[in-house]
């Protein structure tokens, strides 16, 4: 039986992580400078700990300062919000990223529409979001961003070919339909409303997979031949770590497919160093 083509996304994460530490240290040559990254963690949550340190290591990996603020989980929005202000203010700056989730005492959206829209390295602001929806230049979120690079490693041409966004979040689903948009393609958002939806995905030449639900997405479901980026992360009673898509399935229907882990997850962190690198050379241009 046929086996989908593996995008490597720790390759490609690797490959992205090198070409932005030259550009950093051609960039400190010429100037002194380097890009600063700062990370706010509220809490210890473990899973945001551990995404906290690795954003940290490789960050400094890559020639930025690298800095994370470590609050208590009991810090108020108020102290939050002065901790953003403090941050927005300061030219050393030039990525601001709050590690998600925040605890439930902290309004998460107040949070983000505080932070400067020009050193919001996850593009989670309604500022970049709307950049992103008129087509104008901005700051990208980072697992989409990734998505859309993964995909050309494997599809040079998107133009003309359908594609299906399994997920409407804000984080994903939304700005990976506008990238595929802006990429040409036909693009249909499906969701948990969605009218058969196995049909829906059946006519994609792509599919991006962000729902959350392990193996949600059949190999059946799948158009043979057909791209599948799967962005899930999913821990299962055991312990082992699975996307949103059948893949033992979809491996043997698609022409080629992320596998879960080493696929979209390494691209999230390499897209934010990108992105940092990015707000850099604009606020400095």
């Amino acid at each position: 039986m046929p086996q989908a083509t593996l995008i490597d996304g720790k390759a490609v994460a690797a490959e992205l992580r090198d070409e932005i530490a030259a550009e950093i240290a051609a960039i400190k040559a010429a100037s002194g400078r380097v890009p600063g990254l700062h990370v706010v963690l509220v809490g210890e949550d473990p899973a945001s700990r551990v995404y906290v340190a690795s954003k940290e290591k490789l960050a400094a990996a890559a020639g930025m300062n690298s800095v994370a603020h470590r609050l208590p989980a009991e810090t108020s929005e108020a102290d939050l919000l002065a901790k953003l202000a403090e941050l927005n203010a300061d030219d050393a700056v030039d990525g601001i990223l709050v590690q998600l989730p925040l605890p439930k005492h902290i309004d998460s959206g107040r949070i983000i529409d505080a932070i400067d829209p020009a050193k919001d390295v996850d593009g989670l602001h309604p500022i970049n979001a709307g950049k992103l929806a008129a087509g104008k230049n901005g700051l990208v979120p980072c697992t989409p961003l990734g998505s859309m690079l993964l995909l050309k490693r494997v599809l040079p041409s998107l133009s003309g070919l359908e594609a299906v966004v399994i997920g409407r979040s804000e984080l994903v689903g939304r700005p990976a339909a506008q990238l595929l948009l802006q990429a040409d393609c036909t693009v249909t958002i499906a969701h948990s409303r969605t009218k058969d939806l196995p049909a829906v995905v059946r006519r994609a030449d792509i599919v991006i997979a962000a729902v959350g639900r392990p193996h949600f997405v059949k190999g059946a479901w799948i158009k043979p031949g057909a791209t599948v980026i799967d962005v899930g992360i999913n821990r299962l009673p055991d312990g082992k770590l699975v996307g949103d898509v059948d893949f033992t399935e979809a491996v043997a229907v698609a022409g080629a497919i992320t596998p879960v882990p080493g696929g979209v997850g390494p691209m999230t962190i390499a897209c934010l160093l990108r992105n940092t690198l990015t707000a850099f050379k604009a606020r400095r241009a």
